[in-house]
């Protein structure tokens, strides 16, 4: 029995022993490690990160859009308010996500609302290549202190837009949906290369690009905002207005069009769009002539030019429909609209609303 008694005694005191070693090597260090990643960013710095991410905020509005649309689950806070109109495709348990401003347009983000949001990670955007973000980066990660800030590159270019979608959805755990939406991207870039390339320089519609309420403001061809008509072997009539700026705009006269005579015009502006075919000024221009005037469509995000980012994935095809209807006849709108809703929107349309946004937005019931 004495001899048991200490069997047992040396016994507890190696467990004792094994477990005060295991405390000792696995320092406060250590044990943080094994629930983090070092990851390289997509300006080369190596940020650690939670193995696990669970909770994520960006600082712009087409970095948010691509976390809404890999893993909206994930998301904790917005750039940006949705509108009543934007809300009917938002699943309810989306729509009142905290609004915290950010870095872009309005620099009104709020630091402490960020960190408020408690994120895991925090995504800034940055111009691939361009001079500055670095500083940025590192201005934002000290301000957001232990919370990582990895830096990924902007969704300005629809040729190159899948490149942040499958680095997001790695980092965050997401790999399979951002696999899935790169690929419905490359489709229709795939489609949209292929026909376009077999466009002789006398077969390309010539393109007007109307934005502003009253139309007369453009992006000629090389701008981010107009690359769609680019893609797709439109010819962009402002061509000539190209001074080398990507992003801003380029005011021109009535007079303007008039002698430029597009084809087609495409415009993101409601209020152009429904003005446009009753103004007596646009009356003798081809486009309004064989109403071949049209409206991207607007909710939840536009899908065309403003803002530039991955919401314009859906554009490719609609705007290939809009200038060369009948060179795209093999794409169905109807069950293109319904599946990118689904995929990346996370709302289920029915054919007739898939329809109406398609009608809505001046594609003829002939060419869905």
């Amino acid at each position: 029995m004495e001899k048991k008694v200490k069997i047992i005694i040396l016994i507890l005191v190696i467990l004792v022993a094994v477990g005060l070693a295991t405390h000792l090597f696995l320092t406060p260090t250590t044990v943080e490690s094994q629930g983090s990643q070092n990851i390289t960013d997509m300006i080369n710095r190596a940020v650690q990160i939670p193995s696990g991410v669970s909770n994520v905020v960006a600082t712009s509005p087409p970095m948010t859009t691509v976390i809404y649309m890999i893993a909206p689950e994930k998301l904790k806070a917005l750039n940006f308010q949705w509108n009543d109109d934007e809300l009917k495709y938002v699943p309810s348990q989306y729509a009142n996500l905290p609004v915290v401003g950010g870095w872009f347009g309005t620099q009104d983000g709020s630091y402490e609302e960020f960190i408020a949001s408690e994120p895991d990670i925090v995504i800034e955007s940055i111009d691939e290549g361009g001079d500055g973000d670095l500083s940025t980066v590192e201005e934002r990660q000290e301000k957001f202190g232990t919370i990582p800030v990895v830096a990924v590159n902007d969704t300005t270019n629809i040729e190159k837009i899948g490149e942040s979608i499958l680095f997001i959805g790695k980092i965050i755990g997401a790999e399979d949906k951002a696999n899935q939406l790169n690929d419905f991207n490359n489709k229709y870039l795939d489609i949209v290369h292929n026909k376009a390339s077999k466009l002789s320089d006398d077969n390309k519609k010539t393109v007007y690009y109307a934005d502003g309420d009253d139309g007369l403001q453009t992006y000629p061809s090389g701008s981010t905002h107009s690359q769609l008509i680019d893609l797709v072997g439109g010819k962009n009539v402002a061509d000539s207005l190209n001074q080398g700026n990507t992003t801003n705009g380029v005011q021109v006269s009535i007079e303007q069009i008039i002698s430029w005579n597009p084809d087609v015009i495409i415009t993101t502006s409601p209020e152009f769009y429904a003005s446009v075919y009753s103004n007596p000024n646009w009356a003798n221009i081809k486009a309004v002539q064989s109403k071949n005037v049209y409206l991207a469509p607007q909710s939840p995000f536009k899908w065309f030019g403003k803002p530039v980012g991955a919401n314009m994935i859906i554009g490719v095809p609609w705007t290939a429909k809009v200038i060369y209807p009948e060179d795209y006849t093999d794409i169905n709108m109807v069950e293109v609209t319904k599946e990118f809703y689904s995929d990346f929107y996370h709302v289920d349309l029915s054919d007739d609303e898939a329809k109406q946004i398609l009608l809505g937005s001046g594609l003829k019931e002939s060419n869905l």
